[in-house]
């Protein structure tokens, strides 16, 4: 069955201490919906700090503080569904952006088997 990675997007002025506990209860209580429903295999919050690593054409390596490109808004959190379909999945996004507003991404994973061993 497929999975699907979404990614939901917050402002970068987003203030945590803002949202209310009626919102903190419709996250919880869509998780467990989620749980009991048999799709849901990961979902967390992210920090908006971040260090990016990038490899150079020269081979040397750079760290550096920050999300790797400049724009308004961040991943502020993801989970990882399994579904029949990428309809379901829709579905089920559907149902959290009801709940926390804002943009959300979804892709679908894929995996490249490692090559036998001789």
């Amino acid at each position: 069955m497929p999975q699907y990675l979404i990614s939901t997007y917050i402002p970068d002025d987003f203030d945590p201490s803002l949202v209310t506990k009626e919102t903190i209860d419709a996250i919880h209580a869509l998780n467990r919906e989620m749980i009991a429903a048999g799709v849901r295999k990961f979902a967390c919050g992210l920090s908006p700090k971040a260090v990016t690593i990038r490899s150079q054409p020269d081979g040397e390596v750079v760290v550096t503080d920050g999300p790797y490109a400049e724009a308004k808004e961040f991943v502020g959190g993801l989970s990882i569904l399994e579904t029949e379909s990428l309809d379901d999945v829709l579905a089920w996004v559907r149902k959290g952006a009801k709940v926390i507003p804002g943009v959300a991404e979804v892709r679908e994973i894929f995996f490249n088997p490692a090559p036998a061993e001789s």
